[in-house]
């Protein structure tokens, strides 16, 4: 479980990603910016990449689209729509213009362009996938977005301490906004309804994928969610693909405050006991030592998967990955732990 170096720079690294020729054919679901930032790491590797999003949303533009209209929650399919904008003027113009929030006094206050864009052609056309399908089109978008499912989700956690006066007591904590900054230990996450039927269209592409990579993000309400839809969870343990787990740089205020890389390992396979994993990957500063590298690796293992470390972390500090950096370790692993197969 040795971490790799940085040996090339990212203009190498480009260079070698257009060489390959025929790639893989990889889904990556997950939601909010967390899979945006693992999207625009994989558009470098490959032009066959298919999204599959939570639709559990219920906070800001999104929860108010849904309230008023009954919709899907258009927010974080909006956000991965433009994380597969290119870097062309065209894509990079598109990626602005729908995720530019407008600011007044009115009722348009805090809307995002996206979002209002996909509502409209959800209505105008009544199929989420047709009109998802064309939004891509239109932004010139390196790959396809899918909902997970099509009817929106209710996300419920139990969370002990949520109450600060009673943290002996577990209490039930209603919508996706309110668990991602739930105070208390969140000890498990369930949807409503709580059999939700899978998008035709994603369960397909899992099928016939070669990678599914699972996260980053939110742990509770936007990686585990998409274990929790029957249909989905059966076609990842049908699926020949091999799957890479991506772990997030540091644990979240709120839903994973406190939580070490293996417990987020754990918790995840407490939702799906009978998921099986091929990678794990982590940030190499996040498991600086052995007492660290260990008992991941003991969880990893637990659910049939490798470690591999890799400085994916950005420049800055923060808490974000850097996309150039998240691809070459995706390309790593998938040349790699790869089956041999067209693509290679």
């Amino acid at each position: 479980m040795k971490p790799y170096r940085r040996r090339a720079s990212t203009l190498s690294v480009r260079r070698t990603l257009r060489r390959r020729g025929a790639q893989p054919k990889v889904v990556a679901l997950g939601g909010g910016m967390g899979l945006s930032a693992s999207l625009a790491a994989l558009r470098r590797i490959t032009g066959d990449l298919t999204a599959v999003v939570t639709v559990a949303d219920d906070g800001g533009s999104s929860g108010r689209l849904r309230e008023e209209l009954g919709v899907l929650p258009p927010g974080d399919l909006r956000k991965a729509l433009a994380a597969l904008c290119g870097d062309d003027d065209w894509g990079q113009t598109w990626a602005r213009v729908i995720q530019h929030r407008f600011q007044s006094k009115g009722e348009i206050n805090g809307h995002a362009v996206g979002n209002l864009l996909i509502v409209a052609l959800w209505e105008q056309l009544g199929d989420p996938v047709q009109a998802l399908d064309l939004v891509g089109r239109l932004l010139g978008a390196q790959g396809r977005v899918l909902p997970m499912s099509a009817v929106p989700l209710e996300l419920q956690a139990l969370v002990k301490g949520h109450d600060p006066e009673r943290p002996d007591d577990v209490d039930t904590v209603r919508g996706q906004a309110t668990v991602a900054l739930t105070p208390g230990e969140v000890q498990s996450v369930h949807l409503v309804p709580s059999d939700p039927p899978a998008v035709p269209e994603a369960v397909e592409a899992v099928l016939d994928a070669d990678w599914v990579v699972l996260g980053p993000g939110s742990w509770f309400s936007s990686v585990i969610p998409h274990l929790l839809v029957p249909e989905l969870l059966d076609a990842l343990a049908e699926t020949k693909a091999r799957k890479v787990l991506s772990l997030n740089l540091a644990p979240q205020p709120g839903e994973t405050e406190g939580f070490s890389p293996q417990r987020h390992l754990e918790v995840l396979g407490r939702h799906a006991p009978k998921l099986a994993l091929d990678v794990v990957l982590a940030d190499e500063a996040a498991v600086p030592d052995v007492s660290a590298r260990e008992p991941l690796a003991d969880a990893a293992k637990r659910l049939g998967a490798a470690v591999e470390l890799a400085p994916v972390a950005g420049p800055d500090g923060s808490a974000k990955h850097d996309p150039e950096l998240l691809a070459a370790a995706y390309d790593r692993i998938f040349r790699m732990h790869g089956r041999i197969g067209p693509w290679r």
